[in-house]
């Protein structure tokens, strides 16, 4: 009897520890806990999903459980938000004054940009303020909330959308919660907006057994780019070049940097395609954050494709009240230029991502700029060989300006750019593939999966879709065993967590 309760105790102390936060091991999609959870949460909430309140409870508790897992006492900001813009929307609904509405959404924006200030960017400006004033600065150690980035902007788009009149002030606070502490969408995006989600809420509708097997179909699919594409290239290849270029001819670094544009594809589009497919799970429908952004022609058209929900933010949010486009060429420009600077300097806290937006800055308005004085035949545009070049000149202006992205410093660049253009060595390539057969195949996948056309993903996905019930969990199995084959040995956590 002894020996039963010890072990109870030791089973129950093992439980409390893995539900504990601790920074080390976060709980996030691809770890083994997660998924235990998720199944047991999807059953519970199937069960409960005819009552509406208690189902909204239950997942408010889960996700914030699941913050709480990533963030720890930082989930009591995101709650501390929720409170904050529920309040502030119902004063704007009932706000008459042009001034005291603005002085509302000011309020929001101050709030929301004066947290991203302090968490992401108070060491980095304290440091250029000190280094101008020829004085040191010991940088703090600030704790940065968990998806912070993704949260602060849903919040501010709420409250801008109900300022101009395209969104009701939501008088529910439970839906308010719900949306904005909605766990799929919450650490790694996409940006969901309110008026695309506050009325599935509303409606409550359930999934139906296509969203469910569309679901399990993207979950699937972003688990292979994660784990069998991303973190592959990753553990494998590319963390070898981008800490010591040095010791790799100028071929190698190229396959580094093109290398890591995949692997970055894979691991974002992967994160996104699992949010979406969880929210189908529960009946809520997100609209996609990629559309085979490598097969872009131009700059413009790739920022089209990348990440949708946070160029269409920078677009609706910064872009067009800084004048847009409305206030002649040259400003249409600056305006582009200072919001693709924002945008990198939204990633994070590094002068690399400053660059790094500047340079995607510069490529779209140079493109903009070309394109009004060079013009192609319309008999031209057309042709496969044009088509082509188009995509390859963006692929590589692309790979360029994500290894900005991923070099931890400008040696770092300088040193890559000088192997390839001094030491490039194209005779090491048959000796390369040779040696780096698994990586120059997840690569290649990488490419080949993501060049396909797109009915061939509707038709797979519908294929899916239309199997039997036992060939839909078969296939999952597989996948789910193919994973954790091939995953690494240490987690390894999703790129834009950071962000």
């Amino acid at each position: 009897m002894l020996n039963f309760a010890a072990a109870m105790e030791e089973i129950l102390s093992r439980i409390c520890t893995l539900l504990r936060y601790d920074a080390a091991s976060p709980m996030l999609f691809n770890t083994g806990l997660f998924m235990v959870l998720f199944i047991l949460f999807i059953f519970l909430y199937q069960l409960i999903k005819g009552h509406r309140t208690l189902k909204m409870l239950f997942v408010i508790a889960f996700s914030l459980f699941f913050y709480y897992k990533s963030g720890s006492w930082c989930v009591l900001i995101l709650c501390g938000l929720c409170l904050s813009d529920w309040v502030l929307g119902l004063l704007l609904g009932r706000l008459q004054a042009d001034a005291a509405r603005r002085a509302v959404v000011a309020l929001n924006v101050v709030l929301n940009v004066g947290m991203l200030v302090y968490f992401k960017y108070f060491n980095l400006l304290a440091d250029a303020f000190c280094s101008i004033a020829g004085r040191t600065f010991d940088p703090l150690e600030v704790l940065l909330p968990a998806g912070i980035s993704f949260f602060t902007f849903r919040s501010i788009s709420y409250i801008v959308d109900v300022y101009r009149h395209k969104l009701e002030p939501c008088h529910s606070l439970l839906d308010y919660t719900f949306f904005l502490t909605f766990f799929p969408p919450l650490l790694a995006g996409p940006v969901v907006r309110a008026k695309d989600m506050l009325p599935q809420i509303r409606h409550n509708r359930p999934a139906t057994a296509a969203m469910i097997s569309e679901g399990l179909f993207l979950i699937m699919t972003g688990l292979v780019k994660k784990v069998v594409i991303a973190d592959y290239i990753s553990g494998n290849f590319v963390d070898r070049i981008f800490d010591n270029p040095a010791l790799y001819t100028g071929f190698e670094n190229l396959m580094g940097a093109i290398g890591f544009t995949v692997q970055l594809y894979c691991d974002f589009s992967g994160y996104s395609d699992m949010a979406i497919g969880m929210a189908l799970l529960m009946g809520y429908r997100f609209k996609d954050n990629f559309m085979a952004p490598f097969k872009s022609q131009s700059p413009t058209e790739f920022w089209r494709r990348w990440h949708i929900s946070l160029s269409t933010w920078l677009r609706d949010y910064l872009y067009i009240p800084l004048g847009g486009n409305r206030r002649g060429k040259a400003r249409a420009y600056f305006n582009q230029f200072i919001t693709m600077v924002i945008g990198g300097l939204w990633h994070g806290a590094s002068w690399m991502y400053l660059i790094w937006g500047a340079y995607h800055g510069a490529l779209l308005v140079l493109h903009k700029s070309l394109r009004k004085v060079w013009r192609l035949p319309d008999a031209m545009k057309g042709r496969p060989e044009v088509r082509a070049f188009n995509m390859a000149l963006t692929f590589a202006l692309v790979v360029i300006g994500f290894t900005f992205f991923r070099a931890p410093s400008l040696d770092t660049v300088w040193t890559m750019a000088s192997q390839i253009a001094g030491d490039f060595h194209l005779s090491v390539a048959p000796q390369f593939v040779e040696g780096y057969m698994m990586i120059v195949a997840a690569i290649g996948i990488g490419l080949i999966a993501h060049l396909t056309p797109r009915a061939w993903t509707v038709r797979a996905g519908n294929a899916y879709i239309a199997m039997p019930l036992l060939w839909q969990g078969l296939l999952l199995a597989a996948i789910v065993f193919l994973v954790i084959q091939t995953r690494q040995s240490e987690l390894v956590p999703f790129i834009y967590l950071q962000y």
